[in-house]
């Protein structure tokens, strides 16, 4: 069977914010919420098979997930907690939701909705379920905004409330059964921040047992009667110990020994207080004490949502408030210590960039976050992975754009009126010498060593990343010290770190930051794109624009970051902008359904600085698309350039090379048949690398997240449309759920990370063994995802 075209190499996101959104499975797997995606990651071996999956979403549908995907109609309003159990048919399961339609609902595999609770006005926040011990009847616990615990039967078909668990005093926000011999343990947590454990046993409590102790005080018990046997509910324990809301509870999972299950007496609780606790029964006394405490000290960050333990007790992981996971694992010597686990945006993903060397990726989104992700080699050699290593901007404005300008330093710019330069400090360049394999003396040769800062901090109040230098404070020039109220009460967050593997998110959040070099100024409204030339020696900017006035791009020099020009053209915002590899074109495309190029001029003995000038543009009569174009790019050649538009076209238009320099459409025309993908083409980018027939490979996203691959062969005559290949598209595993808001090719061919330590970088167009037949791709999602890709060059054309 010949190998996929386009293979998914890596997928970065985070679980969404909300409660009950990350489940551990006996299989190792991790299954968790990821805008309106589930995303797996496997951390841990198999202690026994898991077949189906349940999710619920503010679609206010559940979804059951084994071979196929059942769906379950019946909810108003968004499904807020789920849980299912097998009965005594393996191949049958029951399922309880709650959702913010004030209902909870139990619904069998075959999609039918049995039963439907209904709490008036309340909401329930979580739903447990479980058997009875030696019945085989389904118990069902149900926990809400009265401060309540509600527990219900299922028996003769019928679901009936046999009582009312009291005592927390306030909302109650976790729930989970656990089956200890003949009798249950039921584990509720709440906005008290109190751990409720209630202990479910067969017998009344007048019926006292032998080794029962006449002489100790006994909790009250509720009682209920099933199949004519008696069952008695008492308050097991309390359990103090966070200091805010308790959002999750888990037991850790049984275990199966001879046939036998034997369930550890081990609870994990997260809370908003930023730490998760372990708790345990001691053996001496039996009563209940906390065992091992981890999580978060200090920082800007807020607490957990909700948490999980491993198959095997020996790992658990907590979802935070922000979306990122936090993995600890149990060392030899029984300590716990943060784990390497993946991560990612917790919201849109507006645009990103490699690198010039293409080893690693730049994103930013509207999670106000700017991200850097690349290639972690793992000691052994035998295994490399990608990684979040750094998180060089943390802003208080949903971020839009960005252009690397050299290797270690980048623009970006967000929903505000000023454009931020960042360099990367000399720790980073240190730790991702360390971590992608590189070689630190060459990776500080390219970055100015002499100078770097350390570090970077943002003081209290402020929005900037302050240098941090070895042996000193964050400082700033003497002239600018003091300068305003946040300065005079700095907060240094920032200790260097020796890193060997990927940081956890205490330290991505407070000691990979980039110092901030520059604030550029001068646009009127938010900013929208940039773009950098190859020469590293020009950045151009847009912002939102409604007037011609305000959609001028502006051109600023990466030397001086002095502003050279103002090129008005467009009536509306400029939303994309490309330099040609040759660094001698930019091409602007726009809302207002047109484009402009402009071409760099001559230097001259008066100025060295460059220079650009207008050299074509379309207008209403000889404009090719009809609704707002979104992405452009150029071919490495720099001989072509493609649009892409909300029309669902996708159009390649020819630049003559002229002596005369021309105003008129006259010298640029479009020369491919007009491309129809089905669907606005929000994302369009052409690979660096020709086919061996020299055609071009382009990459197209749409708006339904789909990413498609064409050739694009130039004809003598642009009609028929035979001079496009379509060579694959991506399925719906692969996909993005939502609109593609960039494509960017890597820069030269081949794997990143797979070069092996010290690999010289090949230019563009050199062979590199067997890993010149690879290409690698790179999407942003609104769906809050980056996705890496890798293209089998050998396999698309053979596919031709």
């Amino acid at each position: 069977m010949a190998a996929p075209v386009m293979q998914t190499c890596h997928v970065a996101c985070c679980a969404n914010r909300t409660p009950n959104v990350l489940s551990w499975g006996r299989g190792g797997i991790i299954a968790f919420g990821t805008c309106n995606s589930v995303a797996f990651i496997q951390l841990a071996s198999s202690t026994g098979p898991e077949n189906h999956l349940v999710s619920g979403g503010s679609d206010n549908r559940l979804i059951v997930w084994f071979s196929q995907c059942l769906e379950c109609v019946g909810h108003t309003g968004p499904v807020s907690a789920v849980d299912a159990i097998y009965l005594e048919d393996p191949t049958q399961i029951l399922v309880a939701s709650a959702a913010a339609d004030s209902t909870v609902r139990l619904w069998l595999s075959e999609v039918e909705c049995l039963h439907t609770l209904s709490f008036g006005s309340g909401f329930m926040m979580d739903v447990s379920l479980v058997l009875l011990p030696g019945s085989r009847v389904p118990i069902l616990a149900c926990g809400g905004n009265d401060s309540r615990v509600h527990i219900y039967v299922l028996f003769n078909g019928e679901l009936n409330k046999v009582m009312s668990l009291q005592g927390h005093e306030d909302w109650v926000r976790g729930l989970e059964w656990a089956s200890i011999d003949e009798e249950l343990l039921l584990a509720s947590c709440a906005q008290d921040c109190m751990i409720r454990m209630w202990r479910l046993r067969e017998g009344a409590g007048s019926d006292a047992r032998p080794e029962d102790n006449h002489s100790i005080i006994r909790m009250k018990e509720d009682v209920f009667e099933v199949k004519e046997r008696v069952f008695a509910v008492s308050l097991e324990t309390v359990l103090a110990g966070h200091e805010n809301w308790v959002y999750g509870v888990h037991w850790q999972p049984p275990r199966y020994e001879g046939g036998r299950r034997l369930q550890p007496l081990s609870l994990l609780s997260a809370s908003m207080d930023k730490t998760m606790i372990l708790w345990a029964p001691e053996e001496a006394s039996g009563v209940w004490v906390e065992q091992v405490r981890v999580g978060e000290v200090g920082g800007n960050t807020l607490g957990f949502y909700g948490c999980q333990m491993g198959p095997d007790g020996s790992m658990i992981v907590a979802h935070a408030f922000h979306g990122a996971l936090h993995l600890w694992h149990k060392r030899q010597d029984r300590e716990w210590s943060p784990g390497v686990v993946m991560s990612g945006h917790f919201n849109a993903v507006q645009d990103l960039s490699w690198d010039p060397e293409g080893e690693y990726l730049l994103s930013v989104g509207s999670d106000q976050t700017a991200r850097l992700l690349t290639p972690w080699k793992q000691k052994d050699g035998t295994q490399t992975s990608w990684h979040e290593i750094s998180r060089p901007q943390i802003h208080g404005y949903d971020m839009q754009c960005l252009a690397t300008v050299g290797r270690f330093q980048f623009v970006s710019g967000a929903d505000e009126k000023v454009l931020r330069v960042f360099r990367a400090p000399r720790n980073f360049v240190e730790n991702f010498a360390n971590i992608s394999g590189a070689s630190l003396d060459k990776l500080l040769a390219s970055s100015d060593a002499a100078d770097l800062p350390e570090g970077a901090s943002t003081p209290a109040l402020g929005l900037s990343n302050k240098a941090v230098f070895q042996g000193g404070p964050a400082t700033l020039p003497q002239q600018e010290q003091l300068s305003c109220v946040s300065d005079q009460y700095r907060e240094t967050y920032f200790h260097p770190l020796n890193l060997t593997e990927p940081p956890p998110e205490d330290h991505l959040l407070q000691n990979t930051l980039w110092p901030e070099v520059q604030k550029l100024y001068g646009h009127g409204f938010e900013m929208y794109c940039l773009a950098s030339d190859s020469a590293n020696t020009v950045v151009a900017s847009a912002c939102k624009a409604s007037k011609a006035e305000h959609a001028a791009v502006m051109l600023w020099s990466s030397a001086s970051w002095r502003q050279l020009q103002s090129l008005p053209c467009h009536a509306l915002t400029v939303t994309q902008m490309a330099f040609s590899p040759d660094a001698q074109l930019l091409l602007a495309v726009s809302r207002d359904r047109t484009w402009s190029l402009w071409r760099r001029d001559p230097p001259t003995p008066d100025s060295a600085e460059p220079n650009f000038s207008m050299y074509t543009h379309t207008d209403k009569d000889t404009a090719v698309h009809s609704r707002i174009i979104w992405s452009c790019d150029w071919s490495p050649d720099s001989r072509y350039f493609v649009t892409s538009s909300r029309d669902k076209k996708v159009v390649i238009h020819r630049f003559l090379i002229i002596k005369q320099i021309l105003s008129s459409v006259s010298g640029v025309h479009h020369c491919s048949s007009i491309l129809d993908v089905g669907d606005s083409a929000t994302a369009v980018a052409f690979c660096p690398e020709l086919c061996s027939d020299d055609s071009y490979l382009m990459a197209v996203g749409l708006d339904s997240g789909k990413i498609l691959l064409y050739k694009w062969s130039p004809p003598q005559e642009p009609t028929g449309g035979h001079d496009w290949t379509k060579c694959a598209e991506t399925d719906l595993v692969q996909s993005h759920t939502l609109t593609v808001k960039r494509l960017r090719w890597r820069p030269r061919a081949g794997r990143a990370g797979q070069q092996g330590p010290g690999a010289p970088s090949r230019a563009r167009g050199e062979a590199g063994g067997e890993e010149s037949c690879w290409l690698q791709l790179a999407s942003a999602g609104a769906d809050h995802a980056v996705k890496i890709f890798n293209v089998n060059r050998h396999t698309l054309e053979a596919n031709d």
